[in-house]
């Protein structure tokens, strides 16, 4: 527990230094969330709901800033690699699976710090307080969420030297995912091939069930959001160890 504990404080006393990194990333979720938000909030009402765009909005662009920051948080192992420091940290009397846990719930912890941001700035701008209980179950999809992607993002560069080519790969799937994901449309309005490929898009369980904390709707049964991002969580990190036990430096 001390190597994962000490491996996860660097991850965020690294993140939460990087004053940039923050305000960087909140660049396109608050233009999203704000801009487009209020911009078709007076001509889109949600089917079925009736509710506007920014309150349907709002939990789509909380789940897209833990993805973004979970998922690009596997680039800490490339520069570590280039750096030396990984190469420091596999040769110490430890496993590499208790590395790998430390560096998941690194990533993990800044992503959901991103994505509390995002929620606090969702208040503000029009997103009604839940209450407790809906807050417990919309921060429980975005740890879920926070550990599967960091875990996908930590395989992926467990494989890689270049640093180029990871935020490339990365870009290459991020934007599938989210655009899958329901988080800008309803789901239920798509014809049912688009559909189809939204219900097998993990983050689209995230995506619902913390719309059902936020705004007590879902077009998912969150049961069904839980059990399915539980289980893609946890292939993510056996894949993620298997390949992070396999890392050559």
């Amino acid at each position: 527990m001390d190597v994962i504990y000490t491996i996860w404080l660097r991850s965020v006393k690294r993140y939460i230094r990087s004053k940039s990194r923050i305000v960087g990333s909140l660049g396109m979720p608050f233009f999203l969330l704000v801009f487009m938000g209020f911009g078709l909030n007076s001509v889109v009402v949600i089917l079925n709901t009736g509710e506007n765009y920014i309150v349907f909005l709002a939990p789509g662009i909380v789940a897209m800033g833990v993805l973004f920051t979970s998922i690009f948080a596997g680039i800490q192992i490339i520069w570590d690699k280039q750096f030396g420091f990984l190469k420091e940290t596999l040769v110490a009397p430890v496993t590499r699976t208790e590395i790998m846990l430390g560096q998941i719930f690194g990533g993990a912890t800044t992503a959901i710090i991103q994505g509390t941001i995002i929620l606090l700035i969702s208040f503000l701008v029009g997103l009604s307080f839940p209450g407790i209980t809906g807050l417990l179950i919309a921060a429980g999809f975005m740890i879920l969420i926070g550990i599967a992607f960091t875990s996908l993002g930590i395989a992926i560069a467990s494989r890689m030297e270049d640093m180029n080519g990871f935020q490339l790969i990365m870009s290459f799937l991020i934007f599938p995912i989210f655009g899958l994901s329901g988080a800008m449309f309803p789901i239920d309005s798509l014809p049912s091939a688009f559909k189809s490929l939204t219900l097998f898009d993990p983050l689209t369980y995230g995506v619902e069930g913390i719309r059902y904390g936020l705004t007590g709707a879902s077009q998912i049964n969150p049961l069904v959001c839980l059990i399915v991002l539980a289980a893609f969580s946890i292939a993510m990190i056996l894949v993620g160890a298997y390949l992070f036990r396999k890392t050559s430096v």
